[in-house]
């Protein structure tokens, strides 16, 4: 069957020029994965090759191989635009480039390759935009593998350099058995390892399950084999397996809570969370902090979370950061000490709240519910929608606006798990106690 390599950053990524946070899992899981297969090619991601130590091998590999490429550039990521320029230079045709219409504007070398745009909502991809775009997609790779001796270039390489010829599988085995140490003609190569792919699919499989202490110790093994090939070649670890593993390891509460925020604590550490512009790493720190606070509850701890809530909340400008910024600042105000800092807390948080609010309700006007469309897919806006209507709620319950109560009460009516209503109401018991202990309310008195 014929193959297509998808060239794309994986979890979710800030793209700084926007300040928005893609899920760019759901553009492989919900476009283009099914886009390839409806075309009848067989597609992989790097994250998906079955291989034993780094990827570079397999993953250039691929970019020489593979019948189609298909990078999505979303997020301005650095390695999808290297490992574009690869195929470029590998390949003449057969390249296709996506990206999501939040970037404005592309590097000189790539703004005049033809990029097909699609829209993210950010946590999610609408399903009618789905659709769309899947079946844009899937015509232009049917397209693309059509034989036809004529077809112009896509590839800049290539269309400038017209002389220039492509190498090709044959030329590359050449040079490979004329390498010292090459096998002896005829050898066939070492099957493959398929201990990474399978542990990947394990841990994705104890996720799903709630599992997390399983989760975290297939993880552990990933990372130990993927750091150890790493510090062979002098290269920095995976953040995206350190972060995914440090979510295991606080989510398992094993051998206790503490014990594992505080392990989750020592993993996040190496990715530098004082200084990083991950969002995904400042989101994980925070809530490692937030928990630890609660539980220990150290002024150091309760610092920190709002110090990676506060970096995430102007990076990302998202609800999620945000309420949860101006929650934590209404508990430092709440603690005590010098009365200046605690009202400069409370106003902050006043202020933060005002801006979600913002946020929210752009978000709101955006996004309408789908108007057909699978019952995953609806539910999945559903449960997003859900969360952005308490966001609005808590934040006017926060600024004690007359409205707050109509706007929670719309939002519980709407929760689809009693679960998410419940954890609602327990965070705005939790606010209403704080907010009892305003220090603006002591000065008044």
């Amino acid at each position: 069957m014929a193959t297509c390599f998808v060239v794309m950053g994986f979890g979710k990524k800030t793209d700084f020029e926007s300040g928005r946070t893609l899920d760019l899992d759901k553009s492989y899981h919900n476009v283009i994965k099914p886009a390839v297969k409806a075309a009848g090619l067989d597609c992989v991601r790097a994250d998906e090759i079955v291989h034993a130590g780094v990827i570079d091998l397999p993953m250039y590999e691929q970019l020489l191989r593979a019948d189609v490429v298909v990078a999505d550039l979303s997020t301005n990521n650095k390695n999808a635009f290297y490992e574009l320029g690869v195929r470029h230079a590998l390949r003449p045709n057969t390249t296709l480039v996506i990206s999501e219409d939040g970037i404005k504007s592309f590097p000189f070398d790539v703004n005049h390759v033809v990029v097909r745009k699609y829209h993210h909502l950010g946590e999610d991809i609408g399903y009618s935009e789905v659709e769309r775009f899947r079946a844009e997609l899937t015509d232009a790779i049917k397209e693309l593998i059509k034989p036809d001796p004529a077809r112009n270039p896509d590839s800049p390489v290539y269309t400038f350099l017209t002389h220039l010829a492509a190498p090709t599988e044959h030329a590359a085995m050449r040079l490979a058995a004329a390498a010292p140490g090459a096998p002896a003609a005829g050898a066939r190569p070492a099957p493959p390892n398929e201990t990474m792919s399978a542990l990947m699919q394990a841990v994705g499989a104890a996720e799903k399950a709630n599992n997390f202490g399983k989760a975290a110790t297939l993880l552990g093994v990933i990372r130990d084999q993927v750091k150890e090939e790493a510090d062979k070649q002098g290269k920095p670890e995976d953040p995206y397996i350190v972060q995914r593993l440090a979510l295991a390891t606080y989510k398992s509460e094993l051998p206790t809570k503490a014990a594992a925020l505080n392990q989750a604590r020592e993993l996040l550490q190496t990715l530098g969370p004082s200084s990083s512009n991950d969002t995904e790493t400042l989101g994980l720190w925070g809530s490692v902090h937030k928990r630890l606070w609660l539980i220990e509850r150290q002024p150091g701890d309760l610092n920190e979370a709002i110090r990676a809530h506060e970096r995430g909340f102007y990076l990302r400008n998202d609800y999620y950061n945000g309420i949860n910024l101006a929650f934590l600042l209404n508990v430092r105000a709440a603690e005590g000490g010098d009365l200046a800092e605690r009202i400069a807390d409370y106003v902050g948080a006043r202020r933060i709240r005002r801006e979600v609010l913002t946020i929210c309700d752009t978000w709101l006007a955006a996004n309408k519910p789908p108007a057909d469309g699978d019952s995953q897919a609806t539910g999945e806006f559903e449960a997003l929608r859900y969360w952005v209507l308490a966001t609005r709620g808590e934040a006017l319950f926060g600024l004690e606006d007359p409205l707050a109560d109509q706007a929670l009460q719309a939002a519980y009516r709407l929760a689809p798990k009693d679960w998410m209503r419940d954890s609602t109401q327990k965070q705005m018991e939790s606010l209403k106690g704080l907010l009892e202990q305003s220090p603006i309310k002591r000065l008044e008195t």
